[in-house]
């Protein structure tokens, strides 16, 4: 069986998005450190579960070559 050329994408592809989405949230660390710490926890606790949203798609499609389920 042939190594699929996809999984090396998508590791680089999740790693890219865990920089990419790090370096977008901390751009906005002067803004959220005046905040208020318990609405900070929840903006850091949100934003750092939402990443993973796109991340299904993407495993799938390491996996199968597809973006979705077929029906």
């Amino acid at each position: 069986m042939t190594p699929s050329w996809r999984k090396p994408a998508g590791a680089f592809a999740i790693v890219a998005l865990i920089i990419g989405w790090g370096v977008l949230i901390a751009s906005f660390s002067a803004t959220i450190g005046r905040w208020h710490i318990l609405v900070q926890l929840a903006f850091y606790v949100f934003t750092g579960i939402v990443w993973i949203m796109p991340l299904k798609p993407l495993l799938l499609w390491m996996e199968t070559g597809r973006w979705r389920v077929p029906r």
